[in-house]
């Protein structure tokens, strides 16, 4: 039975904006994430330990646990409590999600990882505030422990925040990103509908040939530079115990700059597509692929350059903006069924053969653009040329 899922409107969205910090600010968030990331080690240390003695770890108990090493170390009673409240927040739910998925027994490969050490020289700092542990003053974003902000506002914020994300990049720039309630910028109704079909040779393949999104290949352009500038860092690389060279951090914020470039390349195509989608048409049935497996495979680096779950994030948020009806469908055999009378081949098909040929009705169209097919019957979203589909496909997914 399928259980069709509409994308509402509305809802919570972040808006991030750039940070100027003076030295003075910044020493004091630095402090602040030390302060964080050792609460955040104490909690998977206990975490582990009780897990060894058969016992429970709950977030009432991190919290209690909390109050005592603020109460015992006057360092940590420096800092302020919200950020680490947060962390607290923050652990219970990686773990919880942890366990949920060891519960339900999926593939190691689907599963949320437990919470790890938090070494200081590799995570980034990130801090998060409730709306009781900050404020907006003259522009300016204060922070509690008296760390006051400049935001550079590209654009005024639609509601009052709940709360804000602080957190720095790999280029060392400093961040802040607000949640706030939003309201639908719902676009006139078209009736028309599409479906859309993830792959690697393009992006998106899609019933409409004029809405098909190809491989961009950003990162296989990049590539000559990355492969420059990891040669440099190689040839720099301290040694353990020693402090790192000029060269060696110029050619690795030279490397981060690279990465940064492709990542905000790929959002910009990301967003102007699925905006064009969600312009043209109001019923959209989206194929619900993880290529986590692809990781694994030889088609890796293709499968990672087209930033395929990228995509997809940015044309759900696209269809909640706008109130289009978005539906989710389970991928399986989905390059087995055929698009236009349901039909499904008895062996799967290998990646070389890019043709699909249905052995019932006699239909021949690319492999791709069938699959696209079979999303739009699986989805109840019938098209003009499909007159049934299969009345057995897994159900279609709620866009959460």
């Amino acid at each position: 039975m399928t259980a069709l899922a509409q994308v509402g409107e509305g809802g919570h969205a972040r808006y991030t904006f750039r940070l100027r910090v003076s030295s003075g600010a910044r020493r004091a968030l630095l402090g602040e994430w030390d302060r964080c990331r050792w609460v955040w080690n104490q909690c998977v240390a206990e975490s582990r330990a009780a897990h060894k003695a058969k016992g429970k770890c709950g977030p009432a108990g991190l919290d209690r646990l909390l109050t005592g090493w603020r109460d015992e170390r006057e360092w940590l009673r420096a800092g302020g409590s919200v950020p680490q409240q947060q962390v607290i927040r923050g652990f219970a739910a990686a773990r919880a999600k942890a366990l949920k998925d060891i519960k339900a027994r999926l593939p190691v490969r689907r599963r949320a990882g437990m919470p790890r050490f938090k070494k200081r020289n590799l995570a980034d700092p990130t801090l998060n505030y409730s709306r009781r542990g900050f404020r907006l003053k003259d522009g300016r974003l204060q922070l509690a422990g008296g760390i006051s902000l400049t935001v550079v506002w590209s654009r005024e914020l639609p509601s009052a925040p709940s709360s804000v994300r602080v957190y720095r990049d790999s280029l060392g720039h400093w961040y802040a990103s607000f949640v706030v309630q939003t309201e639908g910028q719902p676009l006139p109704e078209t009736g028309a509908v599409i479906g859309v079909d993830w792959g690697v040779r393009e992006t998106a393949t899609t019933t409409s040939d004029t809405h098909d999104l190809p491989h961009s290949e950003y990162g296989r352009k990049a590539a000559g530079k990355l492969a420059g500038y990891q040669r440099m860092m190689a040839r720099r690389k301290p040694k353990r115990g020693q402090a790192a060279s000029k060269g060696y951090r110029t050619a690795k914020r030279q490397a981060a700059k690279a990465h940064k470039k492709i990542a905000r390349q790929r959002q910009d195509t990301a967003r102007k597509w699925a905006k064009k989608v969600v312009t043209d048409f109001g019923r959209i049935a989206v194929e619900d692929f993880r290529p986590k497996f692809l990781a694994k495979s030889t088609m890796a680096r293709k499968a990672a350059d087209a930033a395929i779950s990228a995509t997809k994030h940015e044309l759900i948020n696209m269809a909640r903006k706008h109130g289009r009806d978005l539906r989710l469908v389970d991928p399986a055999h989905t390059t087995m069924d055929c698009g236009k009378c349901g039909a499904r081949t008895k062996h799967a098909l290998p990646l070389s053969e890019r043709i699909y040929t249905c052995t019932a009705c006699g239909a021949v169209s690319p492999r791709d653009k069938n699959s696209a097919r079979v999303m739009l019957a699986r989805a109840g979203l019938y098209p003009a040329t499909a007159d049934r589909g299969r009345p057995d496909g897994p159900p279609v997914r709620q866009a959460a």
